[in-house]
């Protein structure tokens, strides 16, 4: 059990003090938002031959909505979930699509790779990837913050 609780610190050190409830409550609230912002991508793309970056920002605003209400009312349940923190939550998020947009511009416009499924690979799992580190950084220290420096998770 000594063992246990040692490889515990050292996971969370190591992770800047974040806990594991917490990780798993961002990445529930962001599996849904992705799925939202993955099917309204493809189905605008594909299904309705939509530009790529129109298609990408419709279907970001979608996800980020998402993202916003498991995370206030779920992961981050125990902060303070206002005006200022769903303005300050988008503008982390309007970031997190910045990258994505870049990945979904230099790949279909630059690179010439212009089919839905390069549209989809470079704007929807290589820019979210990216853009995931960030929203999680912003999310947790300019959103949800907790003046006692302690967060309340719905999983933990």
């Amino acid at each position: 059990m000594r063992r246990a609780a040692g490889a515990g610190t050292r996971a969370r050190g190591a992770l800047g003090g974040v806990r594991r409830a917490e990780l798993i409550g961002f990445a529930l609230a962001g599996i849904c938002a992705y799925a939202v912002d993955l099917g309204l991508f493809v189905w605008l793309r594909s299904g309705l031959a939509w530009d790529p970056v129109t298609a990408k920002c419709l279907s970001f605003v979608a996800g980020c909505t998402v993202a916003y209400l498991g995370n206030a009312f779920g992961t981050y349940r125990g902060s303070r979930a206002g005006g200022r923190e769903y303005a300050v939550f988008f503008a982390v998020n309007i970031a997190g699509a910045l990258v994505q947009l870049l990945c979904l511009t230099v790949t279909h416009y630059g690179l010439g790779f212009t089919s839905p499924r390069a549209d989809t690979l470079s704007g929807a799992v290589f820019g979210m990837a990216l853009a995931t580190c960030l929203r999680f950084w912003g999310t947790r220290t300019l959103v949800f913050r907790s003046r006692r420096g302690t967060r309340t998770s719905w999983t933990g």
